[in-house]
Formats: structure tokens, C-alpha cells, sequence
């Protein structure tokens, strides 16, 4: 039967060393057993050592993906990585509203996970304002959940107002990933509100390598592979998490300095 195969859609960058944006998404879609769409927004040039050039896609280009996809597809959900200036944020958001793309994950990527700032502030503002309101599930980092909620986070009461503060203003779900700093971290505790104001923590060991290139794009893209696949938010959350764990415990030799997660080691993860 056509369409009957579960589908879902990265929103993202093409990152050309296949680490992190909507190749890690694809990775992640593929080994979860959905099959992946994406709609590219920008193309960046890069590999293991930085990033050394980038350049956004057309308005009328992103615009055509999305007719395209949503005139022949049956997509079960979707999620979004990095976008980079306000402009680009408002042709998503506008896309997303006038199709029928299922639930919707942000990955709101903002600021890294060492604490520096992506995006411009009309970028900020225009992403906080606009795409986290569309959110069935946000997956911010420590330092993503600080800026989106405008507060310092010292402490597990901390991050559990956070997420609340992003509920408030219209996510209905979020994880928030914990903080770690290599040579002192020792254990990583991520924190999830749900919907229903269920509320719990998942914690695991904190794994000290350079191999961890994609580790947010691959998260979030497991949440949506899962919900694609029918399931609740709880589970996907839960599945995503263990997903993410075995493909950084089981690292891959790839490129010479910052690499990619294995996400060949989650495939064992028959849920």
C-alpha cells in the first residue's frame, strides 16, 4: 500500500561530513526504521577539524520542498535543527502551519554545549516567539534551557522551573539535557516534563570523548522517528535517550579530531 511505511521529516542543515544537521537525522531515521525526508534550509562546508563555510537555501526552494513533500508523502512527524537567522525561522514556521506534517520536535539549537551563542537576537527572539509555541516535544541542552527560560540554573529545581517556563510558553513537552564538563563529569542526568505534568529524570554514565558530533540532531530525530512509528511521547523520550547512550558508549574512528556517534551500535535496540 503506498505510504504505509512510517515516515518523518528533518527540518535541518546538510552538515557535509555526514556527523551532525539532517545527515545525523537521516542516520538516525534509518536505523530507528522509518524512512527519512528531509527539507534542506542551508548546506554547510565542513569536517572533523570546524566548520569553514555555509550558505542558506532560497526561499522559493525551501518553499517548493515542502509542497513537493506534502503532495505525495504521508509524514508522521517531523523535527527541526539549526536555523539560522530570523528569516529562515518565519519560512519554516509559515511552511509547518500550512501543512500537515504531524507533531513537531525542536531541537532548538541556540547555544552549544560548551555555553557560546549561535544565533543573532532577532533569531532568538523570532525562534522563541514563533517556532517553540509549535513544539510537541523541545529538546533544549543546559544552556539552551537558561537562555529560552531567561534564568541561571543551579541546581535540579533549576532546570525543573526551566522546563516549566517552556511549557508556559507553549512547548508541550521537553527533555532538557543535562550539563557535563569533560574530566569532571561523571554521571549525565537529563530531565523530561510531559504533557500531562508527569514529570521525570533519566540518568546514565557520562562518556569523556571526542566522538560526540550530532549527539542533539540524533536525540531529537530518534524522538520523532519513534512518535512516527506510533509511539507516546514517554516511550519515544525513553528509547531516544537509550539510542543516544549505546551510540556514544560504542564510538566510531571517523575523521581526526571532533567525530561522529556510532549509530550502527543502537541498531540492537529492538523496540
Amino acid at each position: 500500500m503506498v505510504n504505509e511505511y512510517p515516515q518523518a521529516l528533518t527540518i535541518a542543515g546538510s552538515d557535509s561530513d555526514g556527523s551532525a544537521g539532517m545527515q545525523a537525522d537521516l542516520h538516525t531515521f534509518f536505523v530507528r526504521k522509518v524512512y527519512g525526508m528531509s527539507v534542506i534550509t542551508a548546506c554547510v562546508a565542513g569536517n572533523s577539524y570546524g566548520i569553514h563555510d555555509s550558505v542558506n537555501m532560497p526561499e522559493h526552494f525551501i518553499n517548493q520542498e515542502f509542497k513537493d513533500l506534502d503532495d505525495d508523502f504521508d509524514i508522521k512527524a517531523a523535527k527541526t535543527g539549526m536555523l539560522s537567522d530570523a528569516k529562515l525561522i518565519n519560512i519554516v514556521v509559515d511552511n509547518y502551519k500550512k501543512y500537515n506534517f504531524g507533531p513537531l520536535i525542536v531541537d532548538p539549537v541556540i547555544v552549544t554545549k560548551h555555553g557560546a551563542m549561535l544565533l543573532e537576537t532577532e533569531a532568538f527572539e523570532t525562534l522563541k516567539e514563533k517556532l517553540v509555541p509549535l513544539a510537541t516535544v523541545i529538546t533544549p541542552n543546559f544552556y539552551e534551557a537558561e537562555k529560552l527560560a531567561d534564568m541561571t540554573i543551579n541546581n535540579d529545581k533549576d532546570v525543573e522551573k526551566s522546563a516549566q517556563i517552556l511549557k508556559n510558553m507553549g512547548a508541550k513537552n521537553v527533555i532538557i539535557k543535562g550539563k557535563h564538563v569533560a574530566g569532571e563529569t561523571k554521571e549525565v542526568k537529563d530531565y523530561v516534563l510531559l504533557e500531562s505534568g508527569e514529570d521525570f529524570w533519566i540518568t546514565g554514565p557520562y562518556y569523556d570523548t571526542t566522538h560526540k558530533n550530532g549527539t542533539g540532531d540524533s536525540l531529537s530525530a530518534a524522538i520523532t522517528a519513534e512518535i512516527a512509528k506510533g509511539k507516546s511521547v514517554k516511550e519515544a523520550i525513553i528509547i531516544a535517550d537509550e539510542f543516544v547512550d549505546a551510540a556514544i558508549k560504542n564510538g566510531i574512528e571517523v575523521g581526526h579530531k571532533f567525530g561522529p556517534i556510532n549509530h550502527w551500535a543502537a541498531t540492537k535496540l529492538d523496540k
